[in-house]
């Protein structure tokens, strides 16, 4: 892909992303045009929970924490991740984040595929 095209894709996808300070291959350009041209088609709305239990210790001793994780697909491009927890003493505790930038979205997908 010559420089001129590229620049005509990264300039697509800052519409949607940021792209600002994130070096980009030929390939990661692609996938990220191809990602936020289908977005409202194949992705907008879609989300997946996953949940886990796993055990640790504190200084009160062991104990098991379930966990629950929700990632959603957001009316406007990027990826809501929600996290809570539950140990079995009581505690609790949840929080959100918003993935908005290329890399992140990159990341996201090589993690999840």
């Amino acid at each position: 892909m010559d420089r001129e095209e590229k620049k005509k894709i990264r300039d697509h996808i800052g519409e949607y992303l940021d792209v600002s300070g994130t070096r980009l291959t030929d390939d990661e350009a692609v996938f990220l045009r191809d990602f936020v041209d289908e977005y409202d088609e194949v992705h907008k709305g879609r989300s997946e929970t996953r949940t886990r239990s796993r055990d640790g210790w504190s200084s009160d001793g062991k104990y098991t924490r379930e966990e629950t994780i929700t990632d959603t697909f957001t009316d406007d491009v990027g990826i809501r991740t929600d996290y809570s927890y539950r140990d079995d003493d009581g505690q609790t505790g949840e929080s959100s984040t918003e993935i908005k930038d290329a890399r992140g979205i990159l990341n996201w997908f090589k993690d999840h595929l």
